[in-house]
């Protein structure tokens, strides 16, 4: 099996572009179509089409390889060996209502560690690659994490939690402290682009409350190697795994650490 981080990244993004064309090739389902997973959560066909030709990509050129996918394979978590984290259709919510906020997110883990990533933003024509001590680019562009040290000067991106309203509560007062010392906070409906955004510099610091382990895969490895952070609520270097996220420059990250802890 061919380990190298760098092949991995070029693999997933080779995927992840088979995906992205099929995804703007099709038609949007009208809501008749959309099948309920879980709370405000959906999935269609198109998904389930995007996901078996990462699946078919990946498999036909590492075959002893295995995926996690959003929608094919949610519970096979055991991350022995290379693991392929896949979410087809980042921001499914986004697409089924023609809004350009969606993505393509292939992250490659190798017992466990994240090596490497690809994320692709579907409308934009616009593909984001990284690799362990390789960097993170957008073609010939190497990412670069903000330098913004002054909350007053931030932008931050967050998500809602949207899927588990049992954390509404913990989460709005974070939000007003956020909201009341910052330059404002965006929320755009994909963690692997708000990840890409941050790894960007367009983020300074961005937190969701939870995460899925294909929400984050690959958008982990962009930030990291943008000279970011990624951790969980308790300042670790975040897993792929469900749980809360955090990332952003090491500076706006502390900072944020505090905001979502209530020390700030």
């Amino acid at each position: 099996m061919n380990r190298d981080a760098r092949s991995l990244a070029l693999l997933a993004a080779r995927a992840a572009h088979r995906a992205a064309q099929f995804i703007r090739a099709a038609a949007r389902p009208p809501a008749a179509e959309w099948t309920a997973k879980g709370h405000h959560d959906f999935v269609t066909a198109v998904d389930e089409g995007a996901e078996d030709r990462i699946r078919e990509t990946l498999l036909r050129a590492e075959p002893g390889s295995r995926v996690l996918g959003e929608e094919r394979t949610p519970d096979a978590i055991a991350m022995a060996g290379l693991v392929w984290v896949v979410d087809p259709l980042d921001g499914t919510a986004n697409f089924l209502h023609g809004h350009p906020g969606h993505a393509v997110s292939i992250g490659a883990v190798v017992d466990g560690v994240p090596v490497a990533g690809a994320i692709d933003h579907i409308p934009a024509l616009r593909r984001y690659v990284a690799w362990q001590d390789g960097g993170a680019w957008c073609g010939d562009q190497r990412l670069q994490v903000s330098p913004i040290a002054e909350p007053a000067h931030a932008l931050i991106g967050t998500g809602f939690p949207f899927k588990n309203p049992e954390l509404l509560p913990p989460y709005m007062p974070i939000l007003a402290r956020v909201l009341a010392a910052t330059s404002g906070v965006r929320r755009g409906g994909s963690a692997a682009l708000d990840l890409v955004d941050v790894a960007l510099g367009r983020f300074d610091a961005f937190w969701e409350m939870r995460l899925a382990p294909w929400d984050i895969a690959a958008g982990l490895v962009l930030v990291r190697e943008a000279g970011g952070v990624v951790w969980d609520f308790d300042g670790r270097d975040a897993p792929v795994d469900h749980g809360p996220v955090l990332a952003g420059n090491r500076v706006m990250a502390e900072w944020l650490l505090k905001m979502v802890s209530g020390e700030g």
